[in-house]
């Protein structure tokens, strides 16, 4: 890998979430058109989305043209120098329409296509999570602190989140109702939101399922930086298939590869 200076990559990616959530702020709680992309399913999308997105590659066409652009919501654009931002405007788009405060903006840094740099921004909060290398930061509207993860090993002692309780089909949904089970609690609809809560301690353990590159480029640094632990199902370094589990500590996320695997 080249040098960079990824404090001064954070500091882009920081104003990249300003841009974005100056455009979408003023339509959330809104009364807005939502389109559909998914035929048989429903995969929504909204003028929020799409300015949110169109901000933000302006501004690295502008002061980043050598790096190329993968977002959710126009076509890539591609790297002339091996660095690249992955862009996902509203992680949570369902919550969004919904009017919850979960949806994130999801910003990567990635190098040859694999993520070095995080952030996870919620700009109705005002929370974000940010993440590179062995630095990380959770930045509010009062406070600035290192992001740390929970201590806790054990299964039947962790905090389980997902997006959706309907997420999984099949044996995976076998899987997940497995894990779930052996959990002292789980909770729904977090989105990127979630890994951010596992960054900061709040919660120990994240399994999702069928996750593109613009929903996950951005939580890898954010939950390594601060002390986690992400793979996919079965505890190897490849997203491929866009299963994850993130926890914790080593010891919690084995137990969970183990009981995935067990069904």
């Amino acid at each position: 890998m080249t040098a960079r200076n990824f404090e001064y990559d954070l500091a882009f990616a920081h104003r990249l979430a300003d841009a974005a959530g100056a455009a979408i702020i003023p339509h959330f709680r809104k009364s807005l058109r939502v389109e559909n992309k998914l035929d048989g399913g429903f995969d929504p999308v909204t003028i929020a989305d799409r300015a949110a997105e169109t901000v933000m590659r302006q501004l690295i066409s502008d002061e980043r043209p050598d790096d190329g652009v993968l977002g959710e919501e126009f076509p890539p654009v591609e790297s002339r120098n091996g660095w690249s931002w992955t862009l996902d405007p509203i992680d949570g788009t369902r919550g969004f329409i919904a009017g919850t405060p979960t949806w994130t903006v999801l910003i990567a840094l990635t190098y040859q296509n694999q993520p070095v740099l995080g952030l996870i921004a919620q700009p109705y909060i005002g929370e974000r999570f940010s993440g590179y290398e062995n630095a990380s930061e959770l930045m509010t509207r009062t406070e600035r602190r290192k992001l740390t993860v929970s201590t806790v090993t054990a299964l039947d002692k962790a905090i389980l989140v997902t997006t959706d309780a309907y997420l999984f089909a099949g044996r995976e949904a076998e899987q997940f109702c497995a894990v779930r089970e052996a959990a002292r609690l789980t909770r729904y609809g977090m989105d990127g939101y979630g890994y951010g809560l596992l960054a900061m301690g709040n919660v120990d353990l994240v399994i999702e399922s069928g996750l593109a590159p613009y929903d996950l480029h951005a939580l890898i640094p954010v939950v390594r930086a601060a002390g986690g632990i992400i793979t996919n199902w079965h505890g190897q370094d490849n997203f491929d298939d866009g299963a994850v589990v993130a926890a914790s500590t080593p010891q919690l996320h084995a137990q969970a590869i183990a009981t995935l695997e067990s069904i």
